[in-house]
């Protein structure tokens, strides 16, 4: 089971530090990296699943239309891309129910899935499952069965496979991200930073050996002209600029080389009665 998603926000997301009110003095890159997404997913026939964040809805409710026009699953990403474990559930839930309203008027659906920004959903954090629950929310893709990530990590999730999380009385069925074993670590290689780190050979390679993979990626990972954040820590700015050269030309090959489908399309092949269930 190969599925392909991609959060749609701006390129200058990847900073978890600077204040929301200054974003709008960021060069605007969406529309033209989002394309890039488009065409090379209708060249291909592939529909994917695009978790949008709330703030890019509202600013640009052209980009979010376009993208459900050509018949690709509308997601939740958050409203204003803030890590979860920075939040408490009042504002986290405000937060997703803003999200929410804002984009299922613009494409006159409900919305049942959800992605926390940097998967960051963690062990502290299980308030988060029950509030989208109770919000609607029927899949989520937020959990990163590792502690090897900067933001996120819920390494006692186990086996990285579609699972349904259980929360006083609450269920919701979980696809999380898939990792490799790499020199003694849970890495993922699937996305982000580690998609246009590692070279295509090893990607296509783990890929191929997984029975389950989760890819995901933004549009700036495929804007290679993108402005240079100077505010980002030395490693930060690494991981969020390395690899954009020969980024694009991967993609291709990955939706070349894989059957891949949406999440919507994943649950339907899951058989959920075998899955394994996680009390928390």
């Amino acid at each position: 089971m190969n599925i392909l998603t991609f959060d749609i926000e701006e390129w200058f997301h990847c900073d978890f530090i600077s204040d929301s009110s200054t974003w709008q003095n960021y060069e605007v890159r969406i529309h033209n990296a989002t394309d890039k997404i488009l065409q090379a997913l209708d060249n291909r026939n592939l529909k994917s699943t695009f978790f949008v964040l709330g703030w890019i809805t509202e600013k640009y409710p052209e980009v979010v239309k376009k993208i459900h026009a050509e018949g690709h699953e509308i997601a939740c990403h958050s409203y204003i891309h803030e890590l979860v474990h920075r939040m408490n559930p009042d504002s986290f839930r405000k937060d997703t129910e803003h999200a929410l309203k804002i984009t299922e008027d613009i494409i006159g659906e409900k919305i049942k899935i959800y992605r926390a920004p940097a998967f960051s959903i963690t062990e502290q954090t299980p308030w988060a499952f029950e509030i989208l629950a109770e919000l609607g929310i029927e899949y989520d893709c937020s959990v990163l069965p590792s502690s090897s990530h900067d933001y996120g990590g819920f390494p006692s999730f186990g086996e990285c496979l579609p699972s349904i999380i259980e929360v006083n009385g609450y269920r919701i069925k979980e696809f999380p991200i898939n990792t490799v074993s790499l020199m003694g670590k849970q890495m993922i290689f699937s996305g982000g930073g580690f998609f246009r780190l590692f070279p295509y050979f090893l990607i296509h390679k783990w890929a191929k050996e997984s029975n389950y993979v989760m890819s995901y990626f933004h549009p700036r990972d495929f804007d290679y002209e993108q402005p240079m954040l100077p505010q980002l820590p030395l490693m930060r700015k690494f991981k969020s600029y390395v690899g954009l050269k020969n980024s694009y030309p991967k993609l291709i090959k990955w939706v070349t080389d894989f059957e891949l489908m949406s999440v919507g399309e994943a649950a339907k092949k899951t058989d959920w009665s075998k899955a394994k269930i996680i009390s928390l």
